[in-house]
């Protein structure tokens, strides 16, 4: 069982930025995929979007509509994944999860994903 643990959600103001942390047991497979995902209000029906995904190769992989602006890493020796955000929109309002699994699954799709975090919010007005 993989723990993840998101901290960092908060209000900003559109043009504004943030950085998301996901803190991980020390125990997780090296061979893993990490992801931010997030569920967007009154989008429920289509479900939970891929923002960003990074492989133990450190290959990333992001979502059209955040490319350029948001940035994913792993920091492996604080046990810690980021999500910094920068020129956030009001579009950007989410709840923003956490997730791992092993990867060979679509990044982007929530089915790939076994672990994952509570969540943490970003509102952005």
């Amino acid at each position: 069982q993989v723990q993840l643990v998101e901290s960092g959600g908060g209000s900003v103001q559109a043009g504004g930025s943030l950085r998301l942390s996901c803190a991980f047991d020390a125990y997780t497979p090296a061979n893993v995929r990490m992801a931010w995902l997030r569920q967007i209000p009154g989008k429920e029906r289509e479900g939970v979007e891929g923002v960003a995904s990074i492989d133990s190769d450190d290959t990333t992989r992001y979502a059209d509509s955040v490319k350029g602006r948001f940035i994913i890493s792993l920091d492996n020796a604080k046990n810690t994944l980021y999500l910094q955000m920068n020129s956030l929109k009001p579009e950007g309002t989410a709840i923003y999860y956490c997730a791992a699994y092993r990867p060979g699954g679509t990044w982007s799709n929530p089915t790939s994903y076994r672990y994952w975090g509570q969540g943490t919010q970003v509102t952005v007005s």
